[in-house]
């Protein structure tokens, strides 16, 4: 007994040592950023005289009166519904290609990936020329199809689905990859066995692929919605101007960013975070509710 009470106190001090700073750490980066946060917005806190009065419900109520933050929550919505299903069946197409490419299977996947560790601003730079409309190389296109120019990001109806393009070029290779591991993960006698009784590639595509693919449709699917209802990069470096035309690309981070960083509103811009934030986790909450299923096959 003697010998084992050293050793088990080494054990607690190495664990202590271990753990104390971990969560340290975590609260001291997270968890206080988020209380101080929340204190801000149910207060009138300046910036730059640090004092500030309770004012309890009041920018939460502020925002929901406020037109531009209506505008901007629906942009955001109409931004995720275009992109997170537009991602996910172009990751499955490109996974399933990919993986019947036999030896180029390797080469396929850098090419996809490529615009995933690039530079997310050079790359929103170089996207917004191609849709400059005198110079750009889409309208260049069109005038040499004899067909007429486009506004793109200027028009107020093309602005958020040109950037919604640029987003799933610039993600689809993540996406791609995910989805790829995830058609590696099921067995190949399925098929094989349904090619036996005479299944062709749709009923193997239905009622094999699909299926057992479903628990990395629902990774994609949450993450997806989680990354577009923050989606911030893309339209700060592509659009013109603030929310772009007729405010039609403002989104909920966006209008965040400048009622705390540019109208120096920190305490109404914390509260459009805490409603996004609030947002998200339901969404969250709900999407795995709804897809949760049992997944052993």
């Amino acid at each position: 007994m003697g010998s084992r009470n050293p050793r088990r106190r080494q054990q607690l001090i190495f664990a202590a040592c271990v753990v104390i700073p971990l969560v340290a750490s975590y609260v001291l980066f997270l968890i206080w950023p988020v209380i101080w946060a929340f204190r801000i917005s149910i207060s009138d806190w300046n910036l730059f005289t640090n004092v500030g009065q309770f004012v309890g419900l009041r920018n939460y109520a502020r925002a929901f009166k406020d037109p531009i933050f209506r505008i901007s929550l629906l942009n955001t919505f109409y931004y995720a519904i275009l992109s997170v299903p537009v991602g996910l069946i172009v990751a499955l197409a490109l996974g399933m290609m990919i993986q019947a490419a036999g030896p180029l299977r390797s080469l396929f996947r850098v090419l996809y990936f490529l615009p995933v560790v690039t530079s997310e601003i050079a790359t929103g730079v170089l996207w917004r020329w191609l849709y400059q409309p005198e110079y750009g190389l889409f309208n260049s296109m069109l005038r040499a199809l004899r067909l007429p120019p486009q506004d793109w990001l200027l028009s107020p109806e093309l602005a958020m689905p040109c950037v919604v393009l640029y987003a799933t070029w610039k993600g689809i290779g993540f996406t791609t990859i995910i989805m790829m591991a995830g058609l590696d993960g099921i067995d190949r006698t399925y098929y094989e066995a349904a090619r036996v009784d005479g299944a062709n590639g749709w009923q193997l595509f239905r009622h094999i692929t699909m299926p057992l693919l479903r628990p990395t449709l629902t990774f994609i699917l949450v993450t997806g919605v989680i990354g577009a209802l923050q989606v911030f990069g893309p339209i700060y470096v592509m659009t013109q101007g603030p929310g772009g035309p007729l405010h039609r690309t403002r989104t909920l981070v966006l209008y965040q960013y400048e009622s705390a960083f540019l109208s120096f509103q920190w305490p109404y811009g914390t509260a459009i975070a805490f409603i996004s934030f609030a947002i998200i986790m339901a969404l969250t909450l709900i999407q795995l509710r709804v897809l949760r299923r049992r997944w052993e096959y």
